[in-house]
């Protein structure tokens, strides 16, 4: 029986960072590789061409979305998998309807976001931007975010028990933190599995020491914190976004933060970069990094997570991680 056909497509100048040797001779040892040869992510015309052998397909950041040309140019496609963040930008409502397999490796990314959105919490609580710069401007801890606080104990909101979110109220058990969550797909039950108790999103940014968000973008999160939501927020609050930056009416968080009312540190923001005149380059209340809360440098465990998938797929066996157009709702 002839091996099934996978074709990576992400791209010769991305390779060190995301397949490492192991990985390749992974899905050698299940799979015959076809590869898109350019330096670049694969462009529509690339996979036009290079797909109609192809039995499945790895993609990730940059390569061109799967539309209907695409499919049409690969009758044997039984599967993708997708190397990245969201995959609803790489997918068409064509591919659920001929029953090809949409597979995600966002569970890899949620644990490195996860991780990072930890030291936001630990570093914005102890305001250490802001009194870096103090430093640097020659003081010490002379600083109007002085004193630092502490995580340990807080009581930490939990805007969508996403993969992310989830990952954070593990990370958190240590901390010894009290756990809300807001989330219309999450049952009360839910939430004590979990180790949190469920609440409506005014109730958790009232109550919260930390808000962090971790809710996929859509018509019913777009600025879904916004004026109202900060109106009730306590003085001297966190709040931390590692999802996406239309989350957050920011006309209205800069209004707030330009009070003095709280402290921010934000790894998204829209649109990205700030403007060269937004107040978020120079509010002292506000730590920004530029989206870099999944892996960045090493995404290898990426490709690990595909292989194991389409191993799992071309057995007959159910992959882990199917995504169905009936999540899109639910997930970034």
């Amino acid at each position: 029986m002839s091996k099934p056909v996978i074709a990576i497509t992400i791209g010769k100048k991305n390779y060190n960072r995301l397949i490492r040797d192991e990985e390749i001779t992974k899905l050698e040892s299940f799979a015959t590789l076809i590869h898109h040869e350019g330096e670049e992510p694969a462009t529509k015309e690339d996979l036009i061409k290079l797909l109609p052998e192809a039995d499945a397909v790895i993609t990730s950041w940059g390569v061109a979305r799967i539309d209907k040309d695409v499919l049409d140019a690969a009758p044997r496609l039984k599967a993708m998998v997708h190397m990245g963040g969201s995959v609803k930008r790489n997918v068409c409502d064509e591919m659920f309807e001929r029953g090809i397999i949409v597979i995600g490796s966002s569970p890899v990314l949620a644990e490195t976001v996860a991780e990072t959105t930890l030291g936001m919490m630990i570093m914005g609580q102890k305001r250490a931007g802001a009194l870096n710069r103090t430093i640097r401007n020659g003081g010490w801890r002379e600083s109007e975010c002085w004193p630092a606080r502490e995580l340990r104990h807080k009581t930490v909101g939990i805007v969508g028990a996403s993969q992310v979110g989830r990952n954070i109220i593990r990370l958190l058990e240590p901390f010894r933190c009290h756990i809300l969550v807001y989330d219309p797909y999450l049952d009360e039950e839910g939430a004590r599995e979990l180790g949190a108790r469920k609440v409506e999103l005014m109730e958790l940014a009232r109550r919260c020491d930390i808000l962090s968000l971790h809710a996929p973008l859509n018509a019913h999160t777009e600025k879904m914190i916004n004026k109202d939501v900060f109106a009730v927020m306590k003085d001297e609050a966190l709040i931390v976004n590692s999802a996406r930056g239309d989350l957050i009416d920011e006309p209205a968080m800069i209004e707030e933060l330009q009070k003095g009312r709280f402290y921010a540190y934000l790894d998204v923001c829209a649109p990205e970069p700030p403007a060269a005149d937004s107040p978020l380059r120079t509010l002292n209340n506000v730590d920004l990094i530029p989206h870099i809360a999944g892996c960045i440098e090493d995404c290898t465990d990426l490709t690990d997570r595909a292989a194991e998938e389409l191993e799992r797929v071309f057995k007959g066996e159910k992959p882990l991680y199917r995504i169905t157009k009936q999540m899109f709702d639910r997930i970034s």
